[in-house]
């Protein structure tokens, strides 16, 4: 580090200062040192490069970075100026991009001549998406003669003379293709959808006097897994009793599902008929790649997401990128109709003005909404706060507030009586009802502080483990089939000793012991982007009072769809939640194209 900061600072003083990496600088250094250049501004595009993955984007945009670096890099207009000038020129003559095993890949773009500057992980992982699209769209796909009639079936009743059956042309699409995108916003019935898509392909199969379809469901993370496998059981009531013993309900994480590990450099091969990825927005562009290898060719793909949520943590784009680019264009299909919220509901105009980065649109229904802590009552779905300090004593009765009836159910509780499992899945159905989300996880308006000002608000004990601790896992623990994200209460079990108990996804409950959760934290308050895939009834919102760079519209937009009938946006400073809504995180990368 030390190394390629004196290296950068004779010939622009203030390098030190830029908000690079560790790992991004080492690394440019690295491969200076194995092939030097005399031209600086290579290393600099070598540690710009490693930067952009470091934030989640597939390469380095040299047409971007010529015309405006610092929306580029996500850094202020001083720093931007620090860099050298011509920068995008030099990567014409980058000695780091020649032979099939060198660090970076420079890639034409059909839209400019400046190109695209890859780390070669990610060129290879983009590649491979793009090769395995085409190929898997080159494969024979005959739908059955009978198609129509099956979508009469399974749609009875629910055809609308207005406006077109979405639900039902996606299922006609997926029986048509190889690969099917279903996007939409939260409750807009993807999963719906997807269960009906597998009885009619599991019927047609039956009809053909085939095996029974080999369909595998998964997702990226535990909690996603356990919900879809929660909303697929729930779904399979409606169908015919024939058909739902065919249609699974388990769901597995991708990383187990591909057994994806560090160390394993041949990915395994699935014996599968039909693959469904729910959260699909989640996937990152190496697991995606993985997953698309690991894949048979003839096996048709369904992935299911909201292309404007959050994108995956790890970088790329994926889903957004193939839902809005010309590759899959004609396999894409997007859910308008919401049964979560209402499209004039207060929740609902929330999302479209905030999904729409409509700024003015945002100040308006932030100066109607009424303060949560008024007195008088209100019939408004959504409510603000403006304190300007997260440890206001003001808090301690909403936080009572949000929490009523879970308080109410844990009384019976904190003297140490037992609790069944019926009990205890009451209690985590009620402690769902209401969430403090935070948009960022350190600083006073992070997580910690929050589950530290409740606990305080709320009288709870000061101790690591007591009566009605809500915990998150973080970790996924296979042996203990828990999964990161899983919600647990403490709660005293049978014999009235401590456990934790965890909703089973097939019912019942799990308790564990809290000696044996090693990768836990409280989770009155979690982060947004923790919370994907989640709903809860109440969602109290929290941005922070200074801006910073990880707020965005697709960050607020996740935070306040996580609400199903009521939302608190909690802006201490509203230019924050304005400057948030206009910026949008477009990730740079080739999928679109």
């Amino acid at each position: 580090m030390k190394q390629l900061r004196s290296m950068l600072t004779p010939a622009w003083p203030l390098a030190s200062e830029l908000p690079l990496r560790d790992l991004d600088t080492v690394f440019a250094n690295f491969i200076n040192s194995q092939q030097p250049s005399p031209d600086m501004r290579h290393v600099w595009l070598a540690a710009l490069t490693s930067h952009q993955w470091g934030r989640g984007h597939a390469c380095l945009d040299l047409a971007q970075l010529r015309s405006d670096a610092a929306q580029l890099l996500g850094w202020q207009p001083e720093e931007a100026a620090q860099l050298p000038p011509n920068l995008a020129d030099a990567a014409s003559s980058l000695p780091w991009t020649q032979g099939e095993h060198s660090p970076l890949v420079w890639q034409a773009n059909p839209h400019d001549t400046d190109g695209r500057l890859y780390l070669r992980r990610a060129w290879v992982a983009e590649q491979t998406i793009r090769q395995q699209i085409s190929q898997r769209l080159a494969q024979p796909s005959a739908a059955p003669a009978d198609l129509q009639a099956q979508l009469d079936n399974l749609f009875a009743g629910s055809a609308s003379a207005s406006k077109p059956d979405m639900q039902r042309m996606a299922c006609e699409l997926a029986a048509r293709h190889p690969i099917t995108l279903i996007t939409g916003g939260p409750g807009t019935g993807k999963t719906t959808t997807v269960v009906r898509l597998l009885a009619l392909l599991v019927g047609t199969a039956q009809a053909q006097g085939r095996e029974n379809l080999r369909i595998h469901l998964a997702a990226p993370t535990g909690k996603a897994a356990a919900r879809l496998s929660e909303s697929i059981s729930q779904a399979l009531n409606k169908l015919p009793s024939h058909l739902q013993s065919l249609i699974p309900t388990h769901t597995q994480t991708l990383h187990r599902l591909l057994q994806a590990h560090a160390y394993q450099e041949t990915p395994i091969q699935l014996v599968a008929d039909v693959m469904v990825v729910d959260e699909a927005s989640m996937v990152d562009l190496e697991m995606m790649a993985r997953l698309l290898r690991a894949l048979p060719l003839q096996a048709r793909l369904i992935l299911l997401g909201d292309k404007d949520q959050l994108a995956s943590v790890e970088a790329g784009a994926v889903m957004s990128q193939l839902c809005t680019g010309p590759l899959l264009r004609e396999q894409t299909v997007t859910l308008q109709h919401s049964h979560r919220f209402k499209k004039d509901s207060g929740i609902g105009q929330w999302a479209a003005a905030v999904n729409e980065g409509k700024v003015h649109d945002i100040q308006t229904l932030w100066h109607a909404a009424p303060m949560w802590l008024d007195a008088s009552p209100h019939p408004h779905d959504v409510t603000r706060l403006q304190l300007r300090h997260s440890n206001n004593q003001e808090l301690g009765p909403a936080f009572r507030q949000g929490w009523r009836n879970w308080l109410d159910l844990l009384r019976a509780h904190q003297e140490g009586q037992a609790c069944n499992d019926a009990q205890a899945l009451a209690l985590l159905t009620a402690f769902a009802q209401f969430c403090v989300l935070c948009a960022v996880r350190e600083g006073p308006w992070g997580v910690g502080p929050f589950n530290q000002n409740i606990e305080r608000a709320l009288g709870l004990p000061h101790t690591t483990w007591y009566i009605g601790r809500p915990v998150m896992v973080t970790r996924n623990n296979p042996g203990l089939e828990l999964m990161n994200g899983d919600l647990g209460l403490c709660l005293p079990g049978s014999d009235g000793v401590l456990r934790v108990a965890f909703a089973h996804p097939l019912g019942g409950v799990r308790w564990v012991a809290p000696s044996r959760l090693d990768a836990v934290e409280t989770a009155f308050a979690m982060t947004v982007h923790k919370s994907q895939g989640s709903e809860f009834t109440h969602v109290l919102l929290v941005l922070p009072v200074k801006d910073v760079r990880v707020l965005s519209r697709e960050l607020v937009y996740t935070g306040l769809t996580r609400a199903s009938h009521k939302l608190t946006l909690w802006a201490p400073n509203p230019q924050v939640l304005w400057d948030a809504c206009a910026r949008r995180v477009l990730r740079s990368g080739g999928l679109g194209d």
